[in-house]
């Protein structure tokens, strides 16, 4: 009898240890799949960039603005933003997507800021951060996320970082907030809740926000990141540009080189905190 019991709990083992490592392996694939996606993006928005419009909208991110995870690179947040605002305003949107996939806050302020400055652009956004997490400096990320505050405009806006479910990676997010709320503040730059569009999901959104790799937004998720940013810009843009009907009157002025600059800083980097999915 207790040998029989102990061979069931022998197999019942076995076969859940199967189930798990079988789990593995597809998550392990749909991570390579997704990452095969990044130089597909970078492209994509680099030839996007070569649209002409009214108004000129630059991105400064990581994967999540490069739209890694969505069915479409358009369907990240910055493409929802984009769209969001050609709607309120009845005005072309030219996107300069200076975003790299994998970025931390220092990889941004040496790759996208030198290309940030050639521009002078009517919508700035930035989501900055949330790779810088899993090896988490409060000192390093300070003087980064100060450095690139520094060369926003003044009604650049900002979102603070991401929801990442898990308690210990909160901790960590909670500090990084609470230094880039200060930060922004000393600008005088707005900020929107990123962190709290997301928790607000509560745990059904581990669900329904995430890619097949359990790391990246989906469409879903990308409509998450950018209800944070939409009261903000639609504030912004209604005052600046009053509602166009219809023609183009302006076309916004992008520099020569951007498809070249982007071309070589785009392609290979990858997220630095892979099993952390609210990261990007």
């Amino acid at each position: 009898m207790l040998a029989g019991t102990g061979i069931s709990s022998v197999a019942v083992g076995l076969a859940a240890w199967a189930r798990v490592r079988k789990a593995q392996a597809k998550l392990a694939a749909n991570k390579t799949r997704l990452n095969e996606t990044l130089p597909v993006h970078s492209a994509w928005w680099r030839d996007y960039a070569k649209t002409e419009g009214d108004l000129l909208y630059v991105a400064i991110g990581d994967s999540a603005a490069q739209g890694i995870g969505a069915s479409a690179p358009k369907n990240s947040y910055v493409g929802v933003i984009a769209d969001h605002v050609h709607a309120v305003t009845g005005r072309s949107v030219q996107v300069a997507n200076l975003s790299v996939s994998g970025a931390t806050v220092s990889l941004a302020v040496a790759d996208q800021l030198p290309r940030f400055s050639s521009y002078s652009p009517d919508l700035v956004t930035v989501a900055i951060g949330a790779n810088d997490i899993a090896a988490f400096d409060p000192e390093l990320f300070s003087t980064g996320i100060r450095t690139v505050f520094a060369a926003l405009p003044n009604d650049a806006i900002v979102a603070d970082l991401p929801y990442f479910f898990f308690p210990w990676n909160e901790k960590k997010v909670a500090v990084a907030n609470r230094i880039l709320r200060e930060a922004a503040a000393e600008r005088g730059l707005t900020v929107v809740p990123l962190h709290e569009s997301m928790r607000r999901q509560g745990l059904r959104g581990i669900f329904t926000q995430f890619a097949e790799d359990l790391f990246h937004p989906n469409d879903h998720g990308y409509r998450v990141w950018a209800s944070a940013f939409l009261p903000a810009v639609t504030t912004l843009v209604k005052k600046r540009f009053p509602r166009q009907s219809t023609g183009a009157t302006t076309q916004a002025t992008v520099p020569e080189t951007q498809s070249d600059a982007q071309s070589g800083s785009q392609a290979d980097a990858q997220p630095d905190a892979a099993s952390d999915p609210a990261s990007v």
